[in-house]
């Protein structure tokens, strides 16, 4: 059996010795170790060289989530796999189920068709640029959409300039004629045809997306996909789903039957009248409709992010999809897989209680603030005593830190940070960010970089 050393601080010692116990059949022996530090999270790799002594008599060494500096030069210095655990210790249960399962997140098989929705009031280059940013944040195909009565005199050259980017275009349009140049110009998919313009599937090399000829007309849909069935030519079907509270069950029916009729036949879903329409954080929204693209073998996905709310659905897409694609492919639930939809609330954001909090806080000896919360609210402890309250106001004036400007700043922070995760009931951890999942870009932060020796949480 494999024995791991866990390397810790004085104040953490007690509590990871007690969720190392907790972990039932756990497929390791442990030894925890403290390595003559106060805070865990002030760990450094050279700290770990010098305090250490090699060798270790141990399969690996799991040190803390924060721990700052090369593991990889401490791994060849020890001759055993040096590791991060998880910022939170109490996710060590967890951190070790997910490495004995590790999930493929890579892999997908819906396409996003991205639609700048606006593009004829574009210039091409206006054009270009938003396509970059929709394909880097997921999109397979970007989409041009036509307005009505607007002329788009640029489509073939946005077309032509997109393709030379290397990145694949549709043209969504009700002018035939429009369509026809997007398509002379090289686009790869045409949106939308139905059964009385289908002769333009065979006037153009792109790939026809069908729809019904007026709203909920299933028999002229599926006329039209027999029709390229028939002529052997490739397509993509779209039987149109309807926004709250105008269709949207019916809606969902229709693909349902659909894909009765048509095992095999490659379907596109536009999902924005759900996204745009309504006014709800989309991450769940995109999550529910990718469940149902799974479940229905939906080939591709029409998007947009014109609403305010609904900025990041392209990203949210994406995670979406490869979520659900890894849930349906290994037939489990969608629950630890990832957190990148969980943009408000967290699955587990009160690790430790208001007593645990308590039993740290009396160990405290300098006069450093430390903050954590707990179901109860914000705790905030040094030396000088623990307070507890359930929002920034209520602590400060318990804090004395009216001739410190910087401390008071800092705290400020700290304090109006943890009071939001409070109240929303997310994940808080002093000195860092709020996870917003997907919602919010962070750059990665790396932890092999070299930090200032000395650096401390005030």
């Amino acid at each position: 059996m494999e024995h791991i050393l866990f390397l810790t601080g004085r104040l953490a010692q007690p509590q990871l010795e007690k969720v190392l116990g907790s972990i039932d059949d756990a497929p390791f022996t442990w030894e925890v170790r403290e390595i003559g530090l106060q805070v865990a999270a002030l760990m450094t790799a050279e700290m770990i060289r010098r305090r250490v002594a090699a060798p270790v008599q141990a399969n690996r060494i799991v040190v803390p989530g924060r721990c700052r500096g090369d593991l990889d030069a401490l791994a060849a210095h020890y001759g055993i796999p040096v590791q991060r655990g998880p910022e939170e210790l109490k996710d060590l249960p967890r951190f070790f189920d997910r490495a004995a399962r590790p999930v493929d997140l890579s892999e997908y098989e819906v396409a996003i068709f991205a639609e700048i929705v606006d593009a004829p009031r574009l210039t091409v280059e206006q054009i270009v640029a938003r396509a970059r940013v929709l394909k880097r944040d997921g999109a397979d195909v970007i989409d041009l959409g036509g307005l009505p009565e607007t002329p788009f005199p640029q489509v073939e050259d946005a077309v032509r300039a997109l393709k030379a980017e290397g990145l694949a275009v549709s043209i969504d349009s009700m002018d035939p004629q429009e369509l026809l140049r997007g398509g002379r110009a090289g686009a790869d998919y045409l949106l939308s045809l139905h059964e009385g313009t289908l002769w333009i599937a065979d006037e153009v090399a792109a790939t026809p997306v069908l729809i019904p000829r007026v709203p909920h007309d299933e028999a002229s849909l599926f006329a039209a996909v027999e029709a390229l069935q028939a002529r052997g030519c490739a397509f993509l079907a779209d039987p149109i789903l309807d926004p709250i509270p105008f269709g949207l069950t019916a809606s969902i029916v229709r693909y349902h039957r659909l894909r009765e009729r048509f095992p095999e036949a490659p379907i596109m879903m536009g999902i924005g009248n759900l996204t745009e329409l309504t006014e709800a954080d989309t991450s769940g929204i995109n999550a529910i409709l990718f469940g149902l693209a799974a479940e229905l073998n939906v080939a591709a996905v029409l998007t947009t992010q014109v609403s305010a709310h609904a900025r990041r659905a392209v990203r949210e897409a994406d995670w979406a999809r490869r979520i659900m694609h890894a849930a349906a492919r290994q037939r489990s639930l969608p629950k630890g897989l990832s957190d990148q939809l969980m943009t408000v609330h967290a699955k587990h954001p009160f690790p430790d209680s208001p007593e645990e909090i308590a039993a740290t806080a009396s160990q405290v000896r300098d006069p450093n603030f430390r903050v954590q919360v707990s179901e109860a609210g914000v705790h905030v402890y040094n030396r000088d005593g623990l307070r507890t309250g359930q929002g920034a106001f209520e602590l400060w004036p318990q804090l004395h830190l009216e001739n410190d400007a910087s401390h008071a700043f800092y705290m400020g922070v700290e304090l109006a940070h943890a009071e939001l995760a409070w109240r929303l009931g997310k994940r808080y951890v002093q000195d860092q960010p709020l996870d917003w999942g997907c919602a919010v870009e962070r750059d990665a932060e790396d932890l092999n970089a070299w930090c200032a020796p000395g650096t401390t949480r005030r």
